[in-house]
């Protein structure tokens, strides 16, 4: 197998090079009581989009921090008459929540779901960083300049994650203890932060997950394609480096590997070594600092792509909830 990143021996005990900020734990603290007084004010309107006769289908907003109204498709059981275990989907990076038929399986097998549009991306999500509209890209760089680390915009996303957990676990229909969150890319980063914010997540299966380990990427040379705006970012900004130190540990408030050791779920992860937009070893930094039950399934031949078999895992994963 060709080599693109560490030895895998090396990956199962790498842990990371980019900064923690000291005052970390004390940034979400914050953040988190900003999200306590934030109400949810969710409200279901029914979509026929599709209309099958075991699932009914809704337009799910609520409000997330700095008071935007965040969208997220719901589906669950028609009449089941009982609690049912639910999952939380999270997409990847620019994307939306995806079509509302390919949610149909896991509602017939008697789950409910929810599916997230990141603020400021392809879905319906608001974004009020001053705009009207979506903000699409260089979302990993927006509130960077900002004195104030708070304004960083994938705070509010992380802090999204977990808003749409609580709106969910409150629902009459739904079993609190048996919910799980899941997603590629941005999505598994959003599904490990998901589950580091909300702690009653029973199950989280990341997959290949983004937003960890900025500086490993930047020392690999791999700031392109998902991570392209942090070398814009350099060249437009900061073009003699001068600030590269404070800049890769300001990003630290947002690098999923920090969060990691606060996951209390049990984890399945999914990683393909020969993936060069999300590098296995920014990936093993977060795993390597989960505490909880989990296990890494590994593809040596796959890169960012579909990993054959993973969501067969997945699904049979949320059903032993």
């Amino acid at each position: 197998m060709p080599l693109i990143d560490k030895p895998l021996p090396e990956l199962r005990k790498y842990r990371g090079v980019n900064p923690r900020p000291a005052d970390f734990d004390a940034y979400w603290r914050t953040a988190q009581r900003e999200l306590d007084a934030t109400a949810a004010a969710p409200r279901f309107t029914p979509n026929t989009t599709i209309t099958p006769e075991f699932a009914e289908c809704f337009d799910l907003w609520f409000t997330g921090v700095g008071g935007a109204r965040i969208h997220a498709k719901y589906l669950r059981p028609r009449e089941s008459g009982k609690r049912n275990p639910a999952v939380l989907q999270f997409h990847g990076y620019s994307g939306n929540s995806g079509d509302w038929a390919e949610k149909l399986s896991w509602v017939a097998a008697g789950f409910c779901v929810a599916a997230l549009d990141c603020r400021g991306q392809g879905g319906l999500s608001e974004d009020v960083g001053g705009v009207k509209g979506t903000t699409l890209n260089g979302q990993i760089i927006r509130g960077l300049d900002d004195p104030d680390p708070q304004k960083l915009l994938f705070r509010h996303i992380f802090l999204d994650t977990a808003q749409l957990a609580r709106v969910v676990l409150a629902l009459p229909e739904v079993d609190a203890s048996r919910v799980g969150a899941m997603g590629a890319s941005q999505g598994g980063g959003l599904t490990l932060a998901c589950a580091a914010l909300e702690p009653r997540i029973k199950r989280a299966a990341p997959v290949y997950p983004f937003l960890s380990d900025y500086r490993r990427v930047w020392d690999l040379d791999l700031a392109k394609d998902a991570y392209q705006e942090i070398r814009t970012y350099f060249r437009l900004f900061d073009p003699r480096h001068e600030w590269e130190e404070p800049v890769f540990e300001k990003l630290g408030y947002i690098d999923v590997q920090n969060l990691a050791p606060r996951i209390k779920a049990e984890v399945l992860m999914f990683t393909g070594l020969m993936d060069t937009i999300c590098p296995p070893s920014t990936q093993f930094a977060a795993y390597n600092k989960i505490r909880s039950k989990k296990e890494m399934v590994i593809y040596p031949d796959f890169a960012h792509e579909w990993l054959p078999g993973h969501g067969d895992r997945v699904f049979e994963f949320m059903r032993g909830m």
